[in-house]
């Protein structure tokens, strides 16, 4: 089974101290269920499309075979406890679930990252919009700001890609209405902190300011960034009207690479339920896309150990099997 390949490549061996602390080993009250057959429930939420914590929680009551793949026995935990563990693991810990995953795949080569793409998504909150039209009703750190299709109430998911086996290298979440420039600095230093040396760093026309390339460049890395049409720089990167990229011939092949972060956004919010938030506020928007991005690092680490790197971005190959 396809789903039970995938969950059993989550190697959580270093981390499962750290969940393990999160709960009692002795002394009054009810056994916990193993964390990491919580976690497992969790991806395979993302990786199956299961829209809700309860409907999770009734399909590993009644398929044996799924709550097997989680490695739960006999019992099977509510949807309310699926809600406890993700406020108790907390931003923080489902931070260093992702980052685990990224650096098995950095250390199997299997991810390189020396051409990087940045852009961000916006995602829908779970509320409607409050009176004053910039904020939530029941949501009230979602904001509205532009998203596709014109204004929208939400967040957007700044997200650093990389180029060669479009796979998410580090993400950032923020209410809708904030600037995409004002978080190159911090995508970035969390490439650094994972040892991710990029070369070249490829953005649209959105990111164009020099102090931006400054930055960029402050990493060691070189920018690939069009210029906007009232720009007065001769010669340089730009985006004509029909989407076609003019410039340097070098700078325009590198610049092409930049599809590869709206693939990583097709697929998230295609195959694991990245534009399907049903939770509200700040922190649990960035769990839930938290997780979308852990399943494809866990569908890519899957393909790496059965040595089929060529199904390190086929989340249908281990899902509709």
């Amino acid at each position: 089974m396809g789903i039970k390949q995938v969950l059993c490549s989550l190697n959580l061996g270093s981390i499962r101290g750290f969940l393990t602390s999160l709960y009692h080993e002795a002394g009054a009250g009810r056994k916990p269920y193993d964390p990491v057959s919580m976690l497992k429930a969790q991806v395979l939420k993302h990786l199956l499309r299961v829209p809700s914590d309860r409907r999770l929680a009734l399909l590993l009551k009644r398929n044996r075979k799924m709550a097997k793949a989680c490695d739960f026995k006999q019992k099977t935990p509510s949807h309310g406890l699926f809600t406890h563990f993700r406020h108790r693991l907390g931003r923080d810990g489902y931070e260093k679930v992702f980052s685990m995953l990224l650096k098995q795949l950095l250390k199997g080569e299997a991810v390189k990252g020396e051409v990087v793409a940045l852009d961000s998504t916006a995602i829908k909150a779970y509320s409607q919009r409050n009176l004053d039209n910039k904020s939530g009703k029941s949501d009230r750190e979602a904001r509205v700001g532009r998203g596709r299709r014109g204004f929208t109430l939400g967040y957007k998911v700044h997200t650093a890609c990389c180029a060669s086996s479009e796979l998410p290298l580090a993400f950032m979440v923020a209410p809708c209405n904030m600037n995409e420039k004002r978080f190159i600095k911090p995508l970035l230093k969390k490439l650094w902190d994972q040892g991710v040396c990029a070369k070249t760093v490829l953005a649209d026309t959105q990111y164009d300011s020099a102090k931006v390339r400054e930055t960029v460049r402050e990493f060691g890395a070189e920018p690939v960034i069009p210029y906007r049409k009232s720009s007065r720089i001769k010669n340089g990167l730009r985006v004509g009207r029909d989407f076609v990229v003019h410039g340097v011939k070098r700078l325009v092949n590198l610049f092409r690479k930049r599809v590869s972060i709206e693939r990583v956004f097709g697929r998230a919010k295609e195959w694991l339920l990245l534009d399907h938030l049903r939770v509200r506020g700040l922190e649990q928007a960035f769990i839930h896309a938290c997780l979308s991005f852990s399943a494809m690092l866990t569908v890519a680490l899957a393909a790496v150990r059965q040595r089929r790197p060529h199904l390190i971005r086929s989340i249908k190959h281990y899902t509709t099997q």
